[in-house]
């Protein structure tokens, strides 16, 4: 073989990788299919973080502000594709329905690779199809409303009978923002004429029993951090006996609990 036609042959593969390499690139860099409602890739389970409003009681100018710093946080702290929904818990224990925002991060201009992709364009995508439809939203939850129960425990549990966030779901997170005074047929913390709040709570056992009697356990291997609201009177038992509670009923549950105060202060506004 002569050397020109060794050179010729060289130059063949060299033009056979650079095509293979172009569609190798055309064939993975190509855009993912998106579900047109929920921006979420088609076909994939993302995980799933979750921000409940208990809007059964008031809450102050200050706390309302605050509320809507912690939805911006969880927003901020998505991954690429990862979904983020918004719900207020109402006096019937309902979650659905009460907002529209269930929506997966697209990407940000500073979460994909500019070599790639244009950040322009991709921040103004994310801007008009995530974070506007997310300030809309945040103008009806952080508004405050009043309600005469509190049925939290059965709204977590609700949660779970959506496809979006049963058990096949992973990363399940729920950011509870609630001052956490149970009150419905399962159990309540009022009553102060029965006793200290240590002896008027049911057994902790038995509140899950019957919670996964009729919900199941798909609040098991959930993780809940919970904002806790203040109220003026309640501190005490916010601070000690209530906390320790919920959190035997949680491990009863299988839910990993955490807690934090929302800053604010316990006023209302009325």
């Amino acid at each position: 073989m002569s050397g020109r036609d060794a050179l010729g042959i060289f130059n063949l593969i060299v033009v056979a990788g650079v095509l293979a390499g172009i569609s190798y690139l055309a064939i993975t860099l190509q855009p993912e299919e998106y579900d047109r409602d929920t921006l979420c890739v088609v076909g994939v389970t993302p995980p799933h973080r979750v921000v409940i409003i208990d809007k059964t009681d008031l809450y102050s100018m200050e706390q309302a502000e605050a509320i809507a710093g912690v939805i911006l946080n969880e927003r901020d702290r998505l991954g690429v594709s990862e979904r983020l929904s918004l719900f207020e818990l109402n006096e019937n224990g309902n979650l659905s329905d009460t907002n529209n925002f269930s929506l997966c991060n697209p990407g940000s201009g500073e979460q994909v690779n500019p070599l790639y992709r244009n950040p322009e364009r991709i921040q103004a995508r994310y801007e008009a199809l995530f974070a506007g439809p997310l300030q809309t939203a945040l103008a009806d939850l952080v508004t405050p409303k009043d309600a005469p129960q509190s049925p939290i425990l059965e709204a977590l549990a609700g949660l779970t009978h959506e496809d979006s966030f049963d058990r096949s779901v992973p990363g399940r997170h729920i950011v509870l923002v609630s001052d956490m005074l149970q009150n419905s047929e399962i159990f309540t913390v009022y009553g102060r004429g029965r006793g200290s709040i240590e002896d008027r709570l049911p057994d902790p056992v038995e509140v899950a029993r019957a919670l996964e009697a009729q919900h199941g356990d798909g609040l098991m291997g959930v993780t809940l951090e919970i904002r806790l609201i203040p109220r003026a009177g309640w501190e005490e038992d916010q601070a000690g006996p209530l906390r320790d509670y919920w959190d035997l009923v949680f491990r009863q549950l299988g839910v990993r609990a955490y807690w934090s105060e929302l800053p604010g202060g316990s006023g209302a506004v009325g």
